[in-house]
């Protein structure tokens, strides 16, 4: 059953996913790609807390299953990422493909760490 758990969570993270790209994307006159951003950062955020509450046994691995592995892993994409970074880099914009990547990687690692340290003071 573990299984329908993860696919119930990307069952929603896929599509909230491509509903935050577009929202994001749409607020943007740019070719950086915030909306992918915005999506990574924030699954890395909310894996973060869940970790966290996990170890903290305020959340089981059931809820872990369903909003980490399921939500999470559909709402944060690395192919995306690494897709827009390399036609980024493709099209000129190599300035604008290094801070993608660069950004994506301490932005998300940032975000995680916050959410752990978040679940620490609010369940230790």
């Amino acid at each position: 059953m573990n299984w329908l758990l993860v696919l119930c969570g990307a069952a929603v993270g896929a599509p909230l996913r491509y509903l935050t790209d577009r929202a994001v994307q749409s607020r943007h006159d740019s070719v950086f790609p915030w909306g992918t951003f915005t999506a990574n950062v924030t699954g890395c955020l909310v894996l973060g807390l869940l970790t966290g509450a996990v170890a903290a046994g305020a959340a089981s691995s059931q809820l872990q299953l369903l909003l980490g592995t399921g939500l999470c892993g559909a709402l944060s994409t690395y192919s995306t990422f690494s897709y827009e970074t390399l036609r980024l880099a493709e099209s000129g914009a190599r300035f604008l493909a290094a801070m993608n990547a660069v950004a994506s990687v301490v932005a998300g690692l940032g975000a995680a760490f916050v959410g752990v340290a978040l679940a620490e003071a609010l369940w230790a």
